[in-house]
């Protein structure tokens, strides 16, 4: 026969107990439940680096080592909108609007890029 004993279950106890479910439920939010349209854009300069989300309006103006580039954020896109270098192939780059877009000027060491996770792309994988 099998004995049972009964072990009180201290205040320690409880709190640990609520501890660990919390941290459970925030694990499964934060893998299964949060929204998972996370795109954002990383914008690096010479010396300094930004992280927004791609839903915001903004503008940033990236000091370089020619002078400064404009970055625009608006509805879900981003470009460059103004720089010093001679070329302005960041600015003919266009509006980057999807997950790995990106822009760079590299006589001004400016770069754009749109990271995340792009819930509209219809194509996960191509294989032939």
């Amino acid at each position: 026969m099998l004995l049972i004993m009964k072990l009180p279950i201290k205040a320690l106890d409880i709190l640990i107990i609520i501890l660990a479910s919390g941290l459970t439920l925030s694990s499964v939010y934060l893998v299964y439940l949060k929204p998972q349209n996370s795109q954002r854009v990383l914008i690096k300069g010479q010396d300094s680096e930004w992280i927004f989300p791609l839903n915001v309006n903004e503008t940033i103006a990236v000091q370089g080592p020619l002078g400064e580039t404009v970055v625009r954020i608006n509805e879900g896109n981003v470009w460059v909108e103004s720089s010093p270098c001679k070329n302005q192939t960041c600015v003919a780059a266009g509006i980057l609007r999807r997950h790995g877009n990106w822009s760079v000027c590299l006589p001004n060491n400016v770069f754009v890029m749109i990271e995340g996770i792009d819930e509209e792309s219809d194509v996960d994988a191509i294989v032939r």
